[in-house]
């Protein structure tokens, strides 16, 4: 490759999987490499990663990537970063060695510190100070559990040797020298989905911290999500074989929402990973939810103002069809999954509502568990598999109402991107459940490209947002073909099964 410093990379760190990938100036994928790590869950309702292993796969993808397009560290301009959020690492400053397993989103053994907040009036304080109701979701309710739960952290803690990230902060500081120098930082996008920030101040609030008697000197430093000095600069010794500027972090979904250039309030996106993460752009303005989305950091590029978002945070969407392949058996592969649910033209009456870790947006229930409901003699794997497929879009279809009844904003597409979207008939069930347009682009892994546009407008390798709309091209649009009686039937159905599924576990 010619062309000096003439690609952006981009390291997306997710639940599944890492992978890095290099963009050049028109958006278009030059390589990537990916790596899945170990879903470690140690009992019912826990779910870990093991925070070395990702540090492994992260060196080991940035590697292979680069040996495979025959790059170094000279021809990359900058890099960004990008990341599952919420995902709590502990981890000792001397040492370098975590506290124990990371404690991943999905988690759910924090229910107890989650619904005590609302008995006593501090949810009230977290909603309006952080955006977000008091969930296990969110990384402060976790970090307590390991200060409480750990043997020597608290300890630790109070003398400044652990220190607490996300994932782009655990990284950061291993790719930026570790034990020896490593900076200890993250955005505002990451940030704000803990429970400890102030959204207004974008800073830690020491009112928050004293809720989960969290130490201040174990958070890292809160820099812009763009930006050419904050971030630190890889190490020679390190993956990239060379020092390269680290000028980008964002939370993958916020990453997305950039890498769909959704930078006009009222513009939205969907990303079908894991979960299903619908964020709503709505500027500079602060909308408070009042139906069950959250308020989020939407992205904040140098000294301009922040941008914010309402967000609809699903748990379970394209982890449901892992579970049809690795739990139940019935598909050997996620691409099975559309060929089976082909089988059959409806679902037959069955319905799916995959509440493994109870029920994020809009209903917020972690008393749900997952339920299969509507089975007969007649149903079968197929019937099963569709209803998978219509459980991801339901699951959409109540975000988009709740995001309608907040904002005003009524969609007129549905842009869409992620690993699910490859799944042609789940995104036409979509557009019928939903009754709008969805529009796939030619890049549907978003995410890395959003790290990368952030890393790269840091640096002036894009010179502005208006440039990079000019990369954004359209691969398939599905439009609606069910009649609205169809429409408003199989809604009624997913209600009703979805209620079907609360209070089955008891929360304290």
């Amino acid at each position: 490759m010619s062309d000096h410093s003439g690609y952006v990379g981009a390291i997306d760190q997710g639940t599944t999987s890492t992978r890095f990938m290099v963009f050049d100036r028109g958006g278009n994928e030059v390589v990537r490499h990916q790596l899945e790590h170990e879903q470690i869950l140690p009992r019912a309702g826990w779910v870990e990663h093991n925070p070395t292993e990702i540090w492994e796969r992260t060196r080991a993808v940035i590697a292979s990537a680069l040996t495979k397009a025959d790059l170094r560290a000279a021809d990359l301009a900058a890099v960004g970063v990008t990341n599952q959020r919420e995902t709590t690492v502990v981890w000792n400053r001397r040492t370098g060695r975590p506290y124990g397993n990371a404690i991943v989103w999905q988690d759910t053994r924090t229910d107890r510190i989650a619904s005590a907040l609302d008995r006593d009036g501090r949810g009230d304080v977290i909603r309006r100070k952080a955006g977000l109701p008091p969930a296990t979701y969110f990384s402060a309710g976790k970090l307590q559990w390991i200060l409480e739960n750990v043997e020597g952290v608290r300890e630790a803690a109070e003398a400044g040797d652990a220190l607490f990230g996300t994932t782009d902060t655990w990284l950061l500081w291993q790719l930026t020298g570790g034990t020896d120098g490593g900076v200890h930082v993250t955005d505002p996008t990451n940030a704000s989905r803990t429970m400890l920030m102030d959204l207004e101040t974008r800073d830690w609030d020491d009112e928050l911290l004293s809720f989960f008697g969290i130490p201040r000197r174990m958070l890292p430093a809160i820099a812009p999500s763009s930006n050419p000095g904050c971030f630190g600069t890889t190490r020679a010794d390190g993956p990239f074989g060379g020092e390269v500027p680290l000028t980008g972090v964002l939370g993958d979904q916020q990453a997305a929402t950039v890498g769909q250039l959704c930078f006009r309030p009222g513009e939205a996106k969907n990303t079908y990973g894991t979960g299903n993460f619908l964020l709503l752009n709505t500027g500079h303005e602060l909308v408070r939810s009042r139906h069950g989305l959250l308020t989020t950091v939407c992205y904040q590029f140098g000294d301009d103002k922040p941008v914010y978002a309402l967000e609809g945070s699903i748990a379970v969407t394209g982890s449901a069809v892992q579970w049809l392949r690795d739990q139940l058996g019935i598909i050997g592969g996620a691409a099975q999954s559309e060929s089976l649910a082909r089988q059959v033209e409806d679902n037959g009456g069955v319905y799916f509502v995959p509440a493994f870790s109870g029920l994020f947006a809009p209903h917020w229930r972690s008393d749900a568990r997952g339920a299969l409901l509507g089975l007969s003699r007649y149903s079968t794997n197929a019937h099963v598999a569709r209803a998978t497929l219509e459980a991801i879009c339901y699951q959409t279809r109540d975000v988009v109402d709740a995001m309608t009844a907040d904002s005003g904003v009524t969609l007129d597409v549905l842009r869409v991107d992620g690993g699910v979207t490859a799944n042609e008939l789940c995104m036409q069930l979509q557009a019928d459940i939903l009754g709008v347009p969805v529009s796939r682009p030619v890049v549907a892994e978003t995410t890395a490209l959003g790290a990368a546009y952030a890393a790269g407008l840091a640096v002036g390798f894009w010179r502005s947002t208006d440039e990079l709309e000019q990369n954004w091209q359209e691969d398939r649009r599905w439009q609606p073909t069910w009649s609205a009686e169809q429409r408003a039937r199989g809604h009624a159905g997913w209600q009703k099964a979805v209620s079907r599924t609360l209070g089955w576990v008891d929360v304290d």
